[in-house]
């Protein structure tokens, strides 16, 4: 069945109310079964494991990726089987997508162990307690969920924005559970397979699996330009391509990623991937604003992190201010939005989702109520002061901006970005204290990161009909489990041998590694701050802001 949607004029044209009555009228599924305890109990077990892939991405590439596709796809043949030996019914669609809000919140919660936790641990050279880091993870998340409801109309109800990952799986929901049983299992078939096979490619591409099978000559490369270099090495401004991390290599999962985006966002990221990687950052290198490192073969080496720690600025205050001109340019809808807490008894020409969205209330006393304890226990664990802690609150809102923005289009949240604008805030608020540097930055980025990580999985559900409240309170469970799950076995594999084990060849924490780094040069004072970076940033800011007023005026 085709999944309804309004087209890209009525997206234009009509109003907040029109949609919303319109989704009312046409998608709602009323009381259909969602939260239910089986898809409960089913997306804390998936989403528990599934954290774990995420685990092993980040420390490999420092992101994190959405699980929702995979618990759905597993969720439903599991049940599928389970129906048919007698052992129960089927899963409704609705409780897929609960399941999988669950599931999607558990695979995030590893994002601030491979980034902001790690970077404490390797720049103090202390393990932090494990139920600490549990406590902590659980709380920015909490403060995240609650800052992103509130924008949940704007960017999902009124400007239908994609959210590709979530979109994606949406559409196999619904591919899964319409049409005829024999045909949603074949559609779970293909897509495990699919799966499979790319599981066992990443497996060939270790030289260390394939030689222990004795296949060492099926290895697959990670790059696939070795055989040019044998020829010619390729140089921009004097500095070999491989240098400026411009090379073809035969990552699936970014592939598979970059289809999800759509050709449109796929598009701008490589417009932007190729001036800053093409063109700044050798300029960057031959003004020696950006700091390799030499090698023991005697090369200056660069890389992804020493481009990055220069590049970053001008991006992050792209993005800043497109997103702080985006929010603004329509404030009505947050600001009715909180005009209805204190209206009573609307009537049915007013707000038709009253009874169906969370109430505003839950965040007009959760924040403060949440956002206090995170200040203490960013006092009491970390020994951030009281009235730096306070100051991080309100930023979280302005990088959920940010961080939502780029999630709604691309499905990659921008934790890192996010990070170094708090860090460079508070470079001058305390300098010298790289300890409240870290972990401020962790508060604001991590919840905002989860912020926009929640509306990712509430896209499937206002795709399809679902309760957004009980979406809320599964993507609570799935905090809850990917924590449990996630961080003893980040203690166990990476933590071993103390913090200094954490950064290692097979597991490069390119996360961590930065946030580290840009915690030493800010710590210094801002004066540490590369002034092509400096430049970078004032220019970036202001094409953030007629680039996206040319969006919103066309």
């Amino acid at each position: 069945m085709a999944i309804k949607q309004l087209d890209a004029e009525q997206v234009r044209t009509w109003t907040l109310e029109q949609k919303d009555r319109w989704w009312f009228e046409n998608v709602w599924r009323g009381d259909m079964p969602q939260l239910t305890v089986r898809s409960a109990l089913t997306g804390i077990l998936l989403g528990g494991v599934l954290s774990l892939t995420n685990l092993y991405v980040g420390a490999k590439t420092g992101w994190t990726l959405g699980v929702g596709i995979t618990s759905v796809i597993l969720a439903f043949a599991m049940f599928k089987i389970m129906s048919r030996i007698g052992l129960g019914d089927e899963f409704t669609i609705l409780e897929n997508n609960a399941m999988q809000s669950i599931a999607t919140a558990a695979g995030y919660m590893t994002a601030p162990l491979i980034s902001s936790l790690g970077a404490y641990m390797l720049v103090t050279n202390t393990v932090i307690p494990m139920t600490t880091t549990l406590v902590w993870v659980i709380a920015i998340s909490l403060l995240g969920v609650l800052f992103a409801f509130p924008l949940k109309r704007r960017f999902i109800n009124d400007e239908q924005h994609p959210f590709p990952e979530g979109r994606a799986a949406g559409i196999v929901m619904d591919a899964l559970h319409s049409g005829n049983a024999s045909e949603g299992m074949f559609k779970a078939r293909v897509l495990l397979i699919a799966g499979a096979l790319s599981a066992v490619a990443k497996l060939m591409q270790s030289h260390a699996v394939m030689t222990k099978l004795k296949a060492a000559a099926l290895t697959i490369p990670e790059f696939l330009d070795a055989w040019i270099y044998k020829i010619a090495t390729l140089k921009i401004g004097g500095v070999d391509l491989r240098e400026l991390t411009v090379r073809p290599d035969t990552d699936f999962v970014m592939m598979a990623a970059g289809g999800l985006m759509g050709i449109r966002v796929g598009v701008a990221i490589m417009i932007g991937a190729g001036i800053n990687y093409l063109i700044l950052a050798p300029w960057g290198i031959t003004i020696g604003d950006v700091h390799g490192r030499v090698g023991t073969d005697g090369v200056t080496h660069y890389g992804f992190r020493a481009i990055t720690s220069w590049a970053l600025w001008g991006g992050v205050a792209m993005m800043t201010t497109a997103s702080l001109l985006a929010f603004f340019a329509k404030p009505q809808i947050l600001v009715s939005a909180f005009r209805g807490i204190f209206r009573k008894g609307q009537t049915a020409n007013g707000d038709v989702l009253r009874d169906i969205e969370l109430p505003m209330k839950v965040f007009v006393i959760g924040i403060p109520i949440v956002g206090a304890a995170v200040v203490l226990l960013a006092h009491q664990f970390f020994g951030v002061k009281i009235w730096l802690g306070i100051i991080a609150v309100p930023l979280v809102f302005v990088f959920t901006l940010i961080g939502v923005n780029s999630t709604a289009l691309t499905s990659i949240t921008p934790t890192g970005a996010m990070g170094k604008l708090t860090q460079l805030t508070y470079g001058v608020l305390d300098p010298g204290n790289i300890k409240t540097n870290l972990m401020t930055a962790g508060i604001t980025s991590e919840a905002a990161s989860n912020a926009s990580n929640l509306l990712m999985d509430i896209k499937p559900g206002y795709m399809l009909g679902a309760k957004p409240r009980q979406q809320a309170i599964g993507h609570v469970f799935g905090i809850f489990a990917g924590a449990v799950v996630a961080v003893p076995v980040f203690y166990l594999v990476f933590l071993k041998g103390g913090p200094s084990e954490l950064v290692k060849d097979q597991y490069p924490m390119p996360a961590v590694t930065i946030w580290k780094a840009v915690a030493e040069v800010l710590t210094k004072g801002i004066s540490n701050l590369a002034t092509s970076s400096a430049w970078s940033a004032l220019v970036g800011g202001l094409l953030g802001l007629a680039l996206e007023g040319i969006r919103l005026a066309t």
